[in-house]
């Protein structure tokens, strides 16, 4: 009889387990804390949206469009995508609530995974997962702050360097006449451009600017500036922004090729990159999208978020060693187990504990203990059992002592 084939992952996509499993809750708890402090509550859409939703939100010319889509037609004949990306599913989600008609302010916050048929490599998965927040209702500028500060606080939690980079797509107003200038400008010499330039001349100009071809972007060194074609508003909104960052003392650089790889941004567009994690790339990004809600059906509404891609920053999340005691209780006769069980349960509802089931002795106890990394050690034998006492050791600081259980 043959041998069954041992099954595997599908390339580009794993598990996350063990070790990286304690930094990937880590990141999503504490950039949840931090994203509830600015007012935001936690969304999640489905995984299985209708292909359409992506085609009209990130663009019919964007490469995940056109290459990078897990689509198929299901049982019922619908056309359906997993989620290349999570903004267009939350707009979907603002629009069918008709919260675009009831008018006022929303604040999301969402994590989840995302899937992309690319090449996988290392930060690159064909299954991912991110962190985005995305906010419906406010056009000012300062919410583009806002939100931007935010996502610095959350990197410097997670003591991740970075470097921030901002950029103005311009509005319905300028954007029209820079794109034409562009196109005149890149038709000049476009059979020394890539096959992907070409096709995007024809169908988002902009995003030629956005080509990681370095031959192409040596020709693109004397391209004309989005930022030299902005009108009056976008040009005042980009000077504002500035100067709240600079105001805040928040760094950062103009980098006028940056336009982001969807179509939907207008207005202020920006990333964070590091170069922690070999070459200097984005780690996260976002920017406005004043006419998204409007593209999709909905009243227009304005719009501003970011994404961060969770296992790119994992290498570099670095754990508070300040973080919550950790608790391991056991027994050290049997008789003892059932009162271990009940003190487990009641620590764990402040602290995270784990508990033995197995009787044991001092010393395998405390090797458990340490294999599971927690510093507080909470053993109970027959004496303890008799007096209504534990015996707890600190671990980290080597103190010692008997207490009364209700002292736990």
């Amino acid at each position: 009889m043959s041998k069954e084939k041992v099954i595997q992952s599908l390339r580009g996509m794993k598990d996350i387990s063990n070790e990286e499993s304690k930094l990937f809750t880590y990141f999503c708890e504490n950039a949840a804390k931090i994203a509830k402090n600015y007012g935001f509550e936690y969304i999640e859409t489905p995984i299985l949206e209708e292909t359409s939703l992506f085609k009209r939100s990130v663009g019919e010319s964007s490469d995940i469009v056109n290459k990078e889509m897990y689509q198929f037609i299901d049982k019922g004949e619908n056309d359906v995508c997993l989620r290349p990306e999570g903004t267009a599913g939350v707009v979907r989600s603002f629009i069918q609530n008709k919260l675009d008609r009831a008018g006022g302010i929303k604040k999301w916050y969402y994590h989840g995974p995302m899937f992309r048929y690319e090449r996988p490599q290392k930060g690159r998965l064909r299954e991912f997962h991110q962190f985005g927040v995305e906010v419906f209702g406010i056009s000012s500028v300062y919410e583009d702050a806002n939100i931007i500060m935010m996502l610095k606080e959350i990197l410097d939690f997670f003591q991740i360097g970075h470097k921030l980079q901002l950029n103005s797509l311009g509005c319905k107003e300028c954007m029209p006449i820079y794109r034409e200038n562009l196109v005149k400008h890149l038709t000049s010499f476009k059979e020394e451009l890539c096959e992907d330039c070409n096709r995007r001349i024809k169908t988002n100009p902009i995003r030629v600017l956005d080509c990681k071809n370095e031959k192409c972007q040596n020709l693109l060194k004397d391209a004309p500036k989005i930022t030299y074609n902005l009108c009056n508003s976008c040009n005042e909104d980009f000077n504002k922004l500035k100067e709240i960052l600079d105001f805040n003392n928040v760094d950062y650089e103009i980098d006028s090729n940056l336009v982001r790889g969807l179509d939907y941004y207008s207005k202020t567009a920006f990333e964070f990159v590091s170069d922690e994690i070999g070459s200097q790339s984005a780690i996260a990004g976002g920017g406005r999208y004043d006419r998204l809600v409007e593209f999709l059906g909905g009243r227009e509404t304005p719009g501003v978020g970011f994404a961060i891609g969770i296992e790119r920053l994992l290498e570099l999340v670095k754990i508070n060693e300040k973080s919550e005691d950790i608790y391991y209780v056991g027994a050290l006769s049997e008789d003892a187990l059932n009162q271990a069980i009940k003190v487990a349960n009641l620590k764990r509802k402040t602290n995270k504990t784990y508990i033995e089931y197995t009787p044991r002795g001092f010393g395998k106890h405390f090797n458990l203990a340490e294999k599971n990394g927690a510093n507080i050690v909470v053993l109970i034998g027959d004496d303890e059992l008799k007096s209504n006492m534990l015996y707890v050791k600190n671990i980290s600081t080597q103190e010692e002592k008997k207490i009364k259980v209700e002292e736990l």
